[in-house]
């Protein structure tokens, strides 16, 4: 329902991003339904203004004296040192008025369930929920909503929403903002170039940079579209309301904790108008295929001037390829305005095709770059062309594009939108003066609040009569208050006299006890006491086993050769023909079958057969693979769920992530057997997990690191494609990106046509081993994705080796020259 249309309809919620102070007012006064914010740790936008405690209460107050819901983002990776503090920070959030948690860590999200059941539990799209199995896993944690993937077609919104209802939880799907071109919570690119990890709500923004895409063989850049590989356009969803709330979100999501108050505005604006009319035209019946409800130019072109890099509807309309990515520059294009019709002394003249304004922040694109420049007092020649000087040379017929308009800026008010009220008074002489509030309007129905306050005995006037017109006069005074007068029913008798300041008085005692009414249900909440989580048993050390992950038979046989005691094969590259090498599709992978007692790993991505996925136009099933009593490896939250519902032995893969102790217990309850921990740990922490662990740990120590896990396949910048990826000649052929710095990136596409972009230096830490022993790991893991035959064998050979050596006298081996070690020394901020 609309908090500024004062009509009831249908329940979809509009959800706005508050970085700030600025931007929570900026969201209200847009029409948002429900705000989201973060407070000043464990939150995926870090760098923006954020909340306090203290501060977090005054939000929660001026959000609900409006009506609107407060969601506070507990959406990072908790490490081991930080549970305590991150599950008192929730309580106390709890107890300022937060109405729900977004939160994307298994562990805390499974006991903030359990100790906290009053505040709502939100899974954040971090959690990279996007098919039944994670609707499923998600209701099993206790939540009661779930935002989806950004990677899903409506289609797929529409299945996921109707198994959500089905099990009492609601659906969240973004609407509008930045795409990520990697599946949210699957990205370490970030982490392992600057140390600034995504998970922990410092992105780096690496995607955003430029890159080469190359082909290994011909060493030289392949032809592309521009040189920003990894930057999709912003998702823009605003013509396909109707569908979308036609497939049951519940909540559409504008993100933006980064942006400013003018773009929350200006965004939450348009969203509020197209979304009011398309939930009108759905309680009346109107709502009709041949003609929906759309934007209008405006808003599209509000929407364009508050900040975007193109617009998409990416997945949700099934697209996937270059139309959706945003080659040519990773920044706010603008509203082109004109351009440059002279230059000289300086100064350049705009033939401007849309109305400037001083404070307007234009881009100026000359053959030497584009750069930014505020206008100053407006001055035309006398052919209307707007005057400025340019703090860079620029030429005639140069571009300019609009970055902000100044006009539709948002003026920050900290007292609005105002809540209407409508009121009455009683002057009756002999009894004492009343003043009474309640809300006005639909808000009313949804509210019993109501503000009283009573002054003293009304006494007949001693010289003049006061009049309903001054009564009403000074009960309206309500310029310094959050509250906005309708209609005021006057009870006064004849002969009344009163002193204007005890009105006022009164009014103002009535309005704070309205407040304190409407605000009753949030303010100062009883925490429940806390009843300690039950320990498990620790998990029964049996020595430490290597193990290899392999994506041929070949590479298989030679690890099992080099004396790997388990070897683990993605269901991907199980299908005859589907095998690869060192990423790479080849015939000479297929002599032979695997293995017998070779472990099924479950894909970190596995979407259900809906009609359009790459799953059902494939016919990939990755499930038949996994048999009750039989191992397999699981690299999704809806995954290790699953797996264990039909009687796995499962182990949990290292995208989950499970980075703390009630992650690990979590996982125990639910039947894992083994974790594998996230790279993104240091030796100190993993040290702190191992000890006492409930279930058996492992560890990756050798191979080439996945960064990325795309849904675009990074291989089509290069020329479309048919997207029959089974058979794709360019999976034959080894890809890597080349940064500004001359690293280089391997890019593999799967069968699905789904891209994973590794690390260029290979991770080694076997010189480590006695340590990782020590800690109490049972397991070490070999990447062999990127490796041949041979490389595969050495690698293995080394891993036990090392293992060896430390059992027996605790010695190490020497460190591989030019290898990672990754964040085993080096922790992520």
């Amino acid at each position: 329902m609309s908090n500024q249309q004062g009509t009831a309809l249908p329940s979809v919620e509009l959800l706005a991003p508050a970085g700030g102070a600025e931007a929570l007012h900026a969201a209200v006064a847009g029409g948002a339904d429900a705000v989201y914010l973060g407070l000043d740790a464990f939150n995926a936008r870090r760098n923006a203004d954020n909340f306090t405690l203290e501060t977090l209460g005054e939000a929660c107050d001026y959000a609900h004296l409006r009506g609107v819901r407060v969601y506070v983002t507990l959406n990072t990776a908790i490490l081991p040192s930080e549970v305590d503090r991150a599950l008192e920070c929730a309580r106390q959030a709890y107890r300022a008025g937060a109405d729900a948690f977004i939160v994307q860590d298994v562990g805390v999200a499974a006991e903030l369930a359990r100790s906290l059941p009053q505040a709502r539990l939100h899974i954040s799209t971090q959690m990279n929920t996007h098919n039944a199995a994670g609707i499923e896993a998600a209701a099993k944690l206790g939540a009661r909503r779930v935002t989806l993937a950004r990677e899903l077609s409506l289609a797929e919104v529409e299945h996921l929403a109707g198994i959500a209802s089905d099990l009492g939880l609601e659906v969240e799907a973004f609407a509008h903002g930045a795409l990520c071109v990697c599946y949210s919570g699957q990205c370490f690119m970030s982490s392992m170039i600057g140390g600034r990890s995504a998970n922990r709500g410092l992105c780096a923004q690496a995607c955003r940079l430029p890159y080469e895409l190359r082909n290994r063989a011909q060493r030289k850049e392949l032809p592309s579209p521009g040189e920003h590989l990894l930057s999709p356009q912003d998702l823009c969803v605003i013509d396909l309301m109707p569908e979308l709330v036609a497939a049951g979100a519940a909540s559409l999501k504008i993100e933006g904790r980064m942006k400013s108050a003018d773009y929350v505005f200006a965004v939450t604006s348009a969203y509020r108008a197209v979304l009011d009319r398309v939930l009108a035209a759905r309680a009346t019946g109107e709502a009709a295929e041949s003609d929906p409800v759309r934007a209008t130019g405006d808003e599209r072109r509000a929407l364009e001037e508050a900040f975007s890099r193109g617009f998409t509807t990416a997945y949700l309309t099934g697209q996937r390829g270059n139309d959706i990515m945003s080659y040519g520059r990773p920044n706010n294009r603008g509203v082109f305005v004109g351009r440059v019709a002279y230059a000289r002394d300086g100064v350049a003249a705009i033939a401007a095709e849309e109305e400037l304004h001083e404070g307007d922040v234009l881009e100026f694109w000359t053959n030497k770059g584009h750069f930014a420049h505020t206008l100053g007092p407006l001055e035309a020649d006398k052919a209307g062309n707007v005057r400025t000087a340019p703090q860079r040379a620029v030429g005639k017929g140069d571009r300019v594009f609009r970055v902000r308009n100044a006009a539709t800026g948002f003026a920050d008010d900290p007292l609005a939108p105002r809540v209407r009220v409508v009121g009455s008074a009683r002057l009756r002489i002999g009894e004492p003066l009343r003043i009474e509030f309640r809300l006005a309007g639909a808000e009313a129905d949804a509210a019993d609040a109501i503000g009283v306050a009573e002054g003293d005995v009304v006494e007949a006037a001693r010289t003049k009569a006061v009049a309903a017109t001054d009564v009403r006069a000074h009960i309206d005074r309500l310029g310094q208050t959050p509250f906005q007068l309708d209609a005021l029913d006057i009870d006064l008798d004849e002969n009344v006299g009163i002193g204007f300041s005890q009105l006022h008085r009164v009014r103002a005692d009535a309005l704070d006890n309205l407040s304190a009414s409407l605000l009753a249900p949030y303010r100062n909440r009883a925490l429940p006491r806390v009843q300690e989580r039950p320990r498990r048993v620790p998990a029964e050390r049996r020595g430490c086993t290597v193990a290899a992950w392999v994506t041929n038979p070949a590479c298989a046989r030679a690890a099992k050769r080099a004396g790997a005691d388990t070897v683990y094969v993605p269901a991907l590259n199980y299908k005859r023909g589907e095998a690869v090498i060192a990423g790479q599709r080849t015939g000479t992978a297929e002599q032979a079958g695997y293995p017998k007692q070779c472990v099924t790993a479950l894909p970190v991505v596995d979407h259900d057969p809906v009609a359009g996925t790459r799953e059902d136009l494939l016919g990939f099933d990755p499930w038949r693979y996994v048999k009750p009593g039989k191992p397999v490896l699981a690299e999704s939250l809806g995954a290790v769920q699953r797996a264990a519902e039909l009687g796995a032995v499962v182990e949990a893969g290292p995208h989950l992530p499970l980075v703390n102790r009630l992650s690990l217990e979590t996982m125990a309850d639910w039947g894992v057997e083994r974790v594998w921990l996230s790279p993104e740990l240091t030796l100190g922490q993993v040290a702190d997990l191992a000890e006492n662990a409930p279930v058996a740990l492992g560890l990756t120590i050798m191979g080439a690191q996945e960064l990325m896990v795309c849904e675009h396949c990074l291989l089509m910048s290069q020329g479309p494609c048919n997207e029959r990826c089974d058979e794709c000649a360019r999976r034959k052929s080894p890809h890597y990106l080349k940064d500004r710095k001359d690293y280089e990136f391997p890019v593999v596409t799967d069968a699905l046509g789904r891209s994973h972009v590794y690390n260029g230096v290979v991770l080694d830490v076997a010189q480590v081993v006695p340590d990782l022993i020590a800690a109490g790991l049972s397991a070490l893991m070999v990447d062999a994705t990127l490796m041949n035959v041979e490389e595969t064998a050495a690698a293995v050979a080394r891993t036990v080796r090392a293992r060896d050596v430390a059992q027996r006298d605790g010695n190490a081996l020497a460190k591989t020259p030019g290898t990672t070690s990754g964040h085993l020394y080096r922790g992520v901020s």
